[in-house]
Parts: C-alpha cells; structure tokens; sequence
C-alpha cells in the first residue's frame, strides 16, 4: 500500500516584531503621561476637585462610587481623596473597603441587613438606604458556612462568589466549637502592630489561590463570642457575651489605611441587653424600635459591659452597640455603632444562626 504522506507540521507561532513592541512601549508611555498629567495637579486644585465630587451628589451610594473613582486615578489622588474622606465614626459613611474594619459612628447606628440563603447556606451584608422591605442597598460582604470536623466556620469575604481563604476578598472568618455555643473571631490582618499570628491548624489552611502580597497570609484572634449553657432549662431569652478588639476610634484616617502605628486599646466586653417579660403578650419583649418585626430566639441586643480595665463599672451600659433582629423569613436587621466596626458586628450576627440546643 502506497504510504500516506504525513500531516505538515504547524508552523510555529510568528515573533514579536519590533514594530509590535514599539506599539505597546508607546501605548505603555502615553498611559504613564496621562497619569503623571493627573498627579501634576496643583494639591489645592486636587483638593478642591475631590472635594466638589464629595458635595456633588456623593452623599449616598451609588453616586458615592464618583469618590472612589478619585482615589483609583493615581497615589497622589489617592493621597487627596483619604484626606478629604472621614472615616465612619466622624462621617456615618463607608466608602472604602477599609471602612468595613473602621468604628462606626457614635450618635446614629449604622443600618445595615442581612439575606440569608439557605440552600448554600450563604449571608449577603447590605447597607440599608431606607427602613423599606424593598431596599436592594449596597454590598458589604458575604459569608458562607462550612463544616470542619467539629467545627463549623464562616468564611467572610468581600467578594459574594469566591468565599475562601485563599482569595484576595477574604476578609475573616468565624469559627465555632462542637457545641456551637462558644466562637473565635479572626482577621486576616494584625488589628494592631505585634500582634500574633493564630497558631491552629484550621487557620493555616488557605486556598489553592495565590495570595496576593499586600493580603496578610494570616489569621489573628480579634474577639470572642459565648453563649451561656441553659441546663435547667429556664424560660427566657439567650444570653451573650463577647469579648472583642475593638478598632480605635483616636487613630487618624491615613494611618487607619496605611496599617501603620496602631496600638492594642484592650478588650471591649459586651454582654445582651436583659429583656422584659410582657404579662399581656406572655413574652421577652425588647425595643428595637420598629427596626425588629418577628419574634426570634436569635433577636439580640448588644451593650457595653463593666471589664477588668473598669472595675468601677464606669460603663453606658444603656446605649445598645449592636442590634440583630429577624424581619422575614430569611431577612434581618443589624444595626451597629462605635466602637464595633461593620467586619465585626457581621461575626457577631452570624454566631446567632444555627441551633444552639444546650442555651434554649
């Protein structure tokens, strides 16, 4: 039989011209010229230009994203949009994905709510706009529940599809005991200089994502979550108590972004408000002032508790901190002020899901 003649190779891949790397050298120079144009701005002009954009409409998301826009245009911008931008706890605005690990404000609570999906058992954190049950709000984070073991942990990220240590979004995460009624939470940044790296083995466990080297490639202990045990049985509501490491609300704004000098404040303990028992309605009933509209063993309310650094118990011990509450079936409420951050009052809300059968 004739052969039959063989297939002709393929032809390898042509070269780089250098007409071609020309091109990009040029395209690459006129970019680096049209961001050196923006930076040579003079500091008062820039100033004035991120400040119009604040007042012009960027009060509220989404218009707020015109601000960010300022701070992605180069580091000189960046510089000018930190310095015009307030944190939290002086504006009651979260611009920044670092606002999310900064104290909220002090006189108003922060109003967010929570959409809970059972069917891959994942929570969406929204800033609220409007008390309305029609308020779509803006994206915080998310977080989805995973079984270790024994234990059970949620992955908090910034990122509402790629919820694992491994991603550049990740932001924390909430891991309980056996029981379900005693939680760690951790950051995935030192939340002030020196502070040590979680040992455990499930918090060196990470994605098969590289991470990127600004992300710190870590867990750190920022607070503690205890539901007490009810062995007798005793009719009335869960009882709470954490103990936290609170963000500093001192700290300017620059160095807060930058990571830089931040010193342990101590911890803060916060303990549930006690509710009152309703004789009419036969009930624990608490204020949540119209925030709170269906009755749940997971209904809390947060409030600053007497520590080992008070023992004089000189503590507002009236001013609820934190408030989670159930308004529909997979829908809740969470509404936080200083010296809780957003990242924080998110772990708190979620150690509140899942049977808790020795406390109820």
């Amino acid at each position: 039989m004739p052969r039959q003649a063989a297939a002709p190779a393929p032809a390898p891949p042509p070269e780089r011209s250098e007409v071609d790397e020309m091109v990009e050298a040029e395209a690459e120079a006129e970019a680096e010229d049209q961001e050196e144009r923006w930076a040579r701005l003079l500091p008062e002009l820039l100033s004035d230009v991120v400040q119009r954009v604040e007042a012009s409409g960027g009060e509220r998301w989404p218009a707020r994203k015109d601000v960010v826009s300022c701070a992605c245009v180069c580091r000189r911008w960046r510089e000018a949009t930190v310095a015009v931008v307030r944190p939290p706890a002086e504006s009651g605005k979260i611009t920044f994905p670092s606002s999310l690990k900064q104290p909220g404000p002090r006189e108003l609570p922060m109003q967010c709510f929570i959409k809970r999906n059972k069917k891959n058992s994942t929570f969406y954190l929204y800033l609220g706009f409007t008390n309305s049950p029609m308020d779509k709000g803006k994206f915080l984070m998310a977080a989805r529940r995973f079984r270790r073991g024994p234990h059970t942990e949620y992955i908090i990220s910034l990122d509402a599809e790629d919820l694992s240590q491994g991603s550049n979004a990740y932001m924390g995460k909430l891991r309980s005991d056996f029981w379900g009624t005693n939680f760690k939470i951790y950051d995935s940044k030192p939340p002030y200089d020196g502070a040590k790296v979680s040992s455990s083995r499930s918090s060196r466990r990470f994605g098969s994502r590289r991470i990127s080297p600004q992300v710190s490639a870590g867990n750190y202990e920022v607070g503690q979550v205890s539901y007490k045990y009810n062995l007798l049985k005793s009719r009335g509501p869960r009882r709470m108590y954490c103990t936290l490491e609170c963000p500093s609300a001192q700290e300017t704004w620059e160095n807060s972004l930058k990571t830089k000098f931040r010193r342990s404040m101590g911890p803060t303990i916060l303990r549930n408000k006690a509710p009152r028992w309703h004789e009419h309605l036969q009930c624990w009933c608490l204020n949540f002032h119209g925030r709170v509209t269906v009755a749940s063993v997971k209904n809390f309310q947060l409030v600053a508790s007497a520590g080992p650094s008070d023992p004089a118990g000189n503590v507002d011990e009236e001013t609820v901190l934190l408030q989670f509450g159930k308004v529909d079936d997979d829908m809740f409420t969470m509404d936080y002020r200083q010296p809780l951050s957003a990242f924080q009052a998110f772990a708190i809300s979620l150690s509140s899901f899942g049977t808790k059968l020795a406390c109820e």
